[in-house]
């Protein structure tokens, strides 16, 4: 989302990598005062300042103008693009001072020995805006599909009149494979019958005449 003129101004300071500190100042606050202490909005620990309290920046109509402490340099980026160092010579200046101005398109690391001060437009002050009326409709249509997925979950689910069908079909299907296996092995064509003769023979066994039997 682009930043709008009238955003806010949102500042981290580092100590090195680590993040030490975050401030957020909406539009209402025209001024950001620093100085090394808590007397001031922003505590700026480690900076060099000339004055105290320093003004670090103020409002604009296009965003913010960023006074440089003496002791710091100045890398800008502009549009995403790489941070780029800025030399002391191509500051601009104000009554006096060092100065740069900070639009939606900019990102500022104020840097100074091992703390660097990074500075960029934020949407901090905004006041949110209340539900509307078409908010509440959406967030009831919202509530009434959400509940009503349970329901439908219950509506979908099988009866007993859908198992049994399910259960006869995988049935059929069982001896569907079971007959396919059987013809596959060969066993599927049943056993011829005996004939009577060879019924009667089944139990008839001759013995030599010199066998007794007890």
């Amino acid at each position: 989302m682009r930043t709008k003129a009238n955003d806010g101004l949102f500042c981290e300071l580092y100590w090195g990598t680590t993040l030490n500190e975050a401030w957020s100042f909406g539009p209402e606050q025209p001024r950001v005062l620093a100085a090394p202490d808590e007397t001031v909005p922003l505590p700026l620990y480690g900076f060099t300042l000339p004055e105290e309290p320093f003004l670090l920046a103020e409002r604009t109509g296009s965003g913010y103008r960023i006074f440089i402490p003496p002791a710091a340099h100045v890398e800008r980026s502009r549009g995403g693009e790489a941070f780029q160092r800025i030399p002391t010579p191509e500051l601009q200046r104000h009554e006096g001072r060092p100065c740069l101005e900070l639009t939606a398109e900019d990102r500022l690391w104020l840097t100074e020995g091992e703390l660097t001060l990074r500075l960029e437009p934020s949407v901090a002050g905004k006041r949110v805006a209340g539900l509307q009326l078409h908010d509440y409709g959406l967030l009831a249509v919202a509530a009434a599909l959400f509940l009503s997925l349970p329901v439908g979950f219950l509506l979908a689910g099988p009866s007993p009149e859908r198992m049994a069908e399910a259960n006869a079909r995988a049935l059929t299907r069982a001896r569907e494979r079971e007959a396919a296996e059987r013809k596959r092995l060969g066993v599927d064509t049943p056993a011829r019958p005996l004939s009577e003769d060879a019924q009667r023979d089944a139990g008839v066994m001759t013995l030599p005449a010199n066998i007794g039997l007890r």
